[in-house]
């Protein structure tokens, strides 16, 4: 149900992408205090993250809606902010090749899950693809602040020297999916041979698919 807790905290991710964007745009306006907007619009966006897969499965409120929402608005928020972030040159020159390289993934991926969804096969998150998300949620967080941070500590370098790393992950992590799920797909058997063989047989070992991040 769209209304339980879990599920509107997933919509509130989405709902403060718009909030986001305006914060850069605030920057000709009131300066410094815009990138510290964003990064407490991003943060309270990634606790979000944090309670609603913790509550939905405290609550027993676990949904074919929350798991379809949860890697949607993760994904979706990072894309936005990575977008902006280059958009206002805080991530230029070279230094945009890992953010394409990082949105690339994220389409690979949502692709093969897709694709492996109507097949009934879940794609497990790794434990190396936890660490990606985290250092490209830091890297970014970093990004936001930019310039605007306290002049002993370089939050500008810092966040693109996270993005880099998070961009090695990021490509390591997406060929281990794609590998994976290459097995699948050229294993594909015609639709209605598949068709045929899931009316006269259980699915056996189908995980349930998680609100955790890949």
């Amino acid at each position: 149900m769209i209304t339980n807790v879990p599920n509107l905290l997933t919509l509130s991710r989405i709902m403060v992408i718009p909030a986001l964007i305006a914060a850069f745009y605030l920057r000709a306006v009131i300066g410094d205090a815009a990138n510290w907007v964003a990064l407490a619009l991003f943060v309270a966006a990634g606790i979000t993250d944090f309670f609603d897969g913790w509550l939905a499965r405290r609550r027993g409120e676990m949904s074919n809606l929350g798991r379809f929402l949860d890697p949607v608005a993760d994904k979706l928020l990072v894309a936005a902010a990575i977008l902006m972030l280059v958009a206002f040159g805080e991530i230029a020159g070279w230094q945009v090749l890992a953010a394409v390289v990082i949105l690339c993934r994220e389409i690979l991926v949502a692709g093969l899950r897709e694709f492996l969804a109507e097949l009934r096969v879940a794609v497990p998150v790794s434990r190396l693809a936890k660490w990606k998300t985290t250092v490209q949620i830091v890297a970014i967080a970093f990004l936001l602040v930019g310039h605007a941070g306290p002049a002993f500590l370089p939050t500008h370098d810092i966040g693109i020297a996270g993005m880099w790393i998070a961009a090695v992950l990021t490509l390591y992590t997406g060929w281990d999916y794609l590998r994976a799920g290459l097995r699948h797909i050229m294993a594909e058997r015609p639709p209605e041979a598949a068709e045929h063989a899931t009316a006269g047989t259980p699915t056996v070992g189908v995980a349930k698919p998680s609100r955790s991040p890949g």
